[in-house]
């Protein structure tokens, strides 16, 4: 029960109010003296509280002497309240995305170093969140769970150009990975080129981000403990990568035709 009661006072109510439908949840139907009763709740406060579980649409008053208060099904209260709260979730995102954004392009030096596999690949799904157009990428390695979240990132932008630039293959936890194969069979363009341990991702040619890491002695693994990150706002540098990536994505493609 105080798990419940918990997770009401989350979605707005008071402890009185989330007290008083929990115990309505078993009586159904009752008098304000009975859940009073039953819940613990003050015979002073609980015509009051009762009002405030109406007034939202919690439980429905019937009229009688005394009154009688019926309970809404959980079914349909939580599911209308969770629907609501995962929309005013959904507006704060957009509306504080926004506000982040526009600080962001205020800031004077924006580079940034990241640390951890995790917060490496958590910062390449975000850039791919914002790109408006296009997101370019040179892969020449990969963490474990970093391919199928990159997948999904851009599967969730349906109208984003997307190109990569990859090696055909590389190394996670002693298995052989075939990069090439692994976002062409998703339908996400792809060429074979002969990139180096690193990783760039640039998008919209405005902010872009270098993965580095150390590998084992004979190159196959990455040691991800080693990984950095450094994401870079600077549109001057941001765009000249573009325009060196569209360059070497051109002859690729030139060779095949020839």
């Amino acid at each position: 029960m105080n798990e419940d009661i918990s997770v009401l006072k989350g979605m707005g109510l008071t402890m009185y109010e989330a007290q008083a439908y929990v115990t309505l949840t078993s009586l159904i139907s009752s008098t304000a003296s009975e859940v009073a009763e039953k819940s613990g709740i003050p015979r002073s406060k609980i015509y009051d509280v009762l009002k405030g579980l109406v007034k939202k649409d919690y439980i429905e008053v019937e009229d009688g002497r005394p009154l009688t208060y019926n309970v809404k099904s959980p079914v349909e209260v939580l599911s209308r309240e969770k629907e609501k709260l995962n929309s005013e979730i959904d507006d704060c995102i957009t509306r504080l995305t926004n506000i982040y954004e526009n600080g962001m392009s205020q800031v004077q030096a924006p580079i940034w170093r990241i640390y951890g596999v995790e917060k490496i690949i958590n910062q390449e799904v975000e850039i791919i969140k914002r790109a408006k157009n296009t997101v370019n990428m040179r892969i020449g390695f990969l963490f474990e769970g970093e391919g199928e979240a990159l997948i999904k990132a851009f599967k969730n932008k349906r109208n984003l150009q997307v190109n990569i630039l990859a090696s055909p293959i590389c190394y996670i936890n002693n298995e052989e990975v075939d990069i090439i194969k692994m976002f062409k069979d998703q339908g996400i363009s792809i060429q074979k080129a002969d990139i180096p341990f690193v990783k760039v991702l640039i998008s919209d040619s405005k902010e872009m981000m270098h993965t580095y890491t150390k590998f084992s002695e004979d190159k196959r693994e990455v040691l991800p403990e080693t990984a950095i990150g450094i994401w870079n706002k600077y549109e001057d540098v941001a765009r000249n990568y573009d325009e060196r990536f569209v360059n070497q994505l051109e002859k690729i493609k030139k060779k095949k035709r020839v």
